[in-house]
């Protein structure tokens, strides 16, 4: 038997008889999806068969995919719907400026307690230390050999001077030797301070010319002559006198005129290439002038600190 169309009749002189009734638009049992299967005889139709289940395969995923789609849709409905519905009411958390969290309460603000104030005016500067001691109105702390001296020694740097004598005169011109006596006292020179100190064989006496203005001190140095007389005593030797070369330095800060005469308490003069007697009388200048500029800075840090009226 052969399968496909022209097949053999089922009986003599029965042409077009189908023993399964299977005519067009007939049911078929070996058939419930309606494929029809073109056969002669009780061989069903294959490629029909699968034809009708790819398409129903297909029928079935595209039914999936709408139904999926749909139910997404649904869901963001009902999101929707939620959000809408929580913004009614009161909490409205869009507007949070004041920096509560919503819904706690609000912070009591005390309006009556005063804002800082600044005043406008710019404060005054700190005093001049150098003013307070360039004018004998303002420099008014206590000025003796001490304040200028203090203490037995001296130490600067790893040099340490021993301090021999002191003095102070009201009588400028005999502190003095040659014409510088005579130059401070033109100039106005109240009183002189001395005190000299020693190391090593080499002695260097400082004096201090005290004038009522800065510039006075400033014209009494520029037109020194002389020096300021080495003052002896308490352990140092007489020193710079009868023949030996000594070193002489003028210089002023203030109303203060400051003068040093170095030399060694033996028979020996200073050269110009003495380092070591040139140290000696270098530091005791500075110290002095450290003293000075220490007054200036004391005055002004008090002027400054006082209870204003």
């Amino acid at each position: 038997m052969s399968f496909g169309q022209g097949g053999p009749q089922w009986g003599s002189g029965a042409q077009n008889q189908d023993p399964y009734n299977s005519r067009q638009g007939a049911s078929d049992p070996f058939d419930p999806f309606g494929a029809r299967s073109s056969r002669t005889g009780d061989t069903p139709d294959w490629a029909a068969l699968a034809n009708a289940s790819a398409t129903r395969a297909r029928r079935r995923r595209w039914l999936l995919i709408g139904g999926g789609a749909l139910a997404t849709a649904a869901i963001a409905g009902i999101v929707a719907t939620a959000i809408v519905s929580s913004g009614d009411g009161n909490n409205t958390a869009s507007d949070n400026s004041s920096g509560q969290l919503p819904g706690a309460p609000a912070l009591p603000s005390d309006s009556t307690r005063p804002e800082p104030s600044f005043s406008s005016v710019a404060p005054l500067p700190p005093p001049n230390p150098k003013d307070f001691i360039s004018s004998e109105k303002k420099d008014t702390a206590p000025l003796s050999v001490e304040t200028l001296f203090p203490g037995k020694k001296l130490t600067m740097g790893n040099r340490v001077y021993a301090k021999g004598a002191s003095a102070r005169t009201g009588t400028c011109s005999s502190a003095t030797q040659g014409a510088l006596g005579g130059i401070l006292e033109k100039n106005g020179c109240d009183q002189v301070f001395r005190a000299t100190y020693s190391k090593d064989g080499i002695a260097v006496t400082v004096g201090v010319a005290v004038f009522g203005l800065e510039a006075e001190a400033k014209k009494a140095v520029a037109q020194a002559r002389g020096n300021v007389a080495p003052l002896p005593g308490a352990g140092v030797p007489s020193f710079c006198k009868g023949g030996p070369v000594c070193r002489f330095t003028a210089n002023s800060y203030g109303r203060y005129a400051y003068f040093t005469a170095t030399g060694y308490t033996k028979a020996k003069s200073v050269t110009k290439g003495d380092t070591k007697a040139f140290q000696t009388g270098d530091d005791l200048a500075e110290f002095t002038f450290r003293q000075i500029v220490r007054r200036g800075e004391a005055q002004a840090s008090a002027a400054a600190t006082a209870p204003a009226g």
